[in-house]
């Protein structure tokens, strides 16, 4: 079986403006990059559709997706937050990157892929439930998980190993059982969530697992926080792990303060592997989030994706 890579052109023509750090120029230099991956080992998912109103309500408040789709078509472009602009196709664009990861998921539910990673922009995992935030419209991450529970997965590890903790996927599971949050970050930072203090509440306690680092962190680190993850994974038992998959961890990323090189991402990706190997039956789904050194970022996410198709 393959692993499958979502990606839609449209992605493309969310357009933040000349400096802004989440540009378009990230995904092309990633598809230059990527361009000779082998088709025997991936195939690429160019023909879902924008998310509906309805799907996208699981997470977000309705009133919320209405007014990004309106500002979008009457504005053109501005800014939803101090950080987040929105451009003519940036409501369509977030849209396609709710269904890319929800048919990515879907196709590895029926066993037609052996994983994937959804390539998508904007990015998501800092959206709130009724706002924009940290270049995020949408949590993509969040809305594919209640996805997954509507079609009967009962457990699910979110991981997300970007440089900023992901406070709008932990706010959105804080108190559910059933999705279990693990975050590595560089703490204090942006978006200064993410504590150690920070478990979950009420019958999510102790589902959510914050290991803050501090700046200047480098592999060994990041590696040496795998054991208890895989610990926790053992009670856990996920029968499907998501993963946000941020690369502004890497040494040479412009926007935080951490140490990783490119092919330690082939080591944080081995470890999760191996946690959904062990417990989900190899059922895995990647999504992009962060990473605003192209080279870096290119590099990073094309070794993330020849360690998901290898053996």
């Amino acid at each position: 079986m393959k692993t499958g890579i979502s990606f839609h052109p449209t992605f493309l023509e969310h357009k933040t403006g000349p400096g802004h750090p989440e540009t378009h120029v990230r995904l092309e230099s990633i598809l230059e990059k990527i361009s000779d991956l082998p088709s025997e080992s991936f195939t690429w998912e160019k023909t879902f559709k924008e998310a509906p109103l309805s799907l996208i309500s699981e997470i977000h408040d309705p009133n919320y997706v209405r007014l990004v789709a309106k500002v979008c078509e009457e504005k053109g472009s501005g800014y939803l937050d101090g950080d987040t602009v929105y451009s003519p196709n940036t409501f369509q664009a977030a849209s396609l990157a709710v269904g890319a990861g929800v048919t990515l998921a879907q196709d590895i539910l029926d066993g037609k892929l052996k994983n994937g990673m959804a390539l998508v922009r904007p990015p998501g995992h800092h959206a709130e439930s009724d706002h924009a935030m940290g270049f995020c419209l949408f949590n993509n991450i969040a809305i594919t998980a209640k996805y997954l529970q509507s079609q009967g997965i009962k457990r699910i590890l979110i991981l997300d190993w970007d440089v900023h903790h992901g406070n709008g996927t932990q706010h959105q599971f804080y108190e559910d059982d059933s999705v279990y949050f693990v975050s590595l970050h560089q703490y204090p930072f942006y978006p200064g969530t993410g504590s150690e203090k920070e478990s979950g509440q009420g019958k999510g306690f102790g589902t959510t697992l914050n290991l803050p680092m501090a700046r200047g962190a480098e592999e060994k680190q990041y590696l040496d926080q795998f054991p208890l993850i895989h610990k926790e994974m053992e009670t856990f038992q996920p029968e499907f792990v998501l993963v946000s998959a941020g690369f502004d961890a890497h040494r040479n990323d412009p926007l935080a303060g951490m140490n990783l090189n490119s092919s330690s991402y082939e080591k944080m990706t081995n470890e999760v592997k191996q946690i959904a190997r062990v417990h989900s039956g190899g059922k895995l789904l990647s999504f992009l989030e962060g990473g605003y050194d192209f080279q870096a970022l290119s590099e990073s996410v094309k070794v993330h994706l020849e360690t998901l198709a290898s053996a």
